[in-house]
């Protein structure tokens, strides 16, 4: 099962993602993959990181940066290929082999801009039994979308943002528990 969140930028995808995540893991299934949260200093974003759910490992997924290659920039943020890679990579095959849900936060511009990256977050989609990802409101990714065409998708707003974290939870773990036994 592919549950899928999405939504408008700053609605709170990411919100929803780490409560359905923290309300699955309280009941004891093992949760992979990553979250990228963004990184601020004295209220201002500098970038954001990405984090293995699983060992807590952390690295740059993207900061600010004059000195980038044209290819590596999204906006005015440069993408740290080697963090990516030797983090999000690893969390998702390690997520893919060992987790009860593979959980990506998000599947957007900068995280598809790495190949590695991108070529693991659609190994996930084709090969994980439970997979929980936030997708950018502007996903053009053929391949993903493809992939994603019949996940269950919820779009959050700012009438549903606070009860989409119990909803999404609930159909997870039916779908887990039922998986289970």
């Amino acid at each position: 099962m592919i549950i899928v969140i999405t939504g408008r930028p700053g609605i709170g995808k990411t919100t929803v993602f780490t409560k359905v995540v923290e309300k699955v893991r309280k009941y004891g299934f093992v949760v992979g993959g990553i979250v990228c949260p963004e990184v601020r200093v004295s209220n201002v974003r500098v970038g954001f990181k990405i984090v293995n759910l699983m060992s807590g490992e952390e690295g740059w997924l993207a900061r600010q940066s004059i000195n980038c290659r044209p290819e590596l920039r999204v906006s005015k943020y440069c993408i740290e290929v080697r963090d990516v890679v030797s983090v999000g990579v690893k969390a998702l095959m390690d997520a893919t082999a060992n987790a009860d849900i593979v959980c990506i936060d998000e599947i957007g511009p900068m995280e598809l801009r790495v190949k590695e990256l991108r070529d693991a977050i659609i190994d996930t989609l084709r090969n994980s039994r439970n997979v929980l990802a936030v997708t950018h409101w502007r996903l053009e990714d053929k391949n993903i979308l493809e992939l994603v065409k019949s996940a269950i998708k919820y779009e959050v707003n700012i009438g549903n943002r606070d009860i989409l974290p119990n909803i999404i939870s609930d159909k997870l773990l039916q779908n887990l528990t039922s998986s289970k036994t």
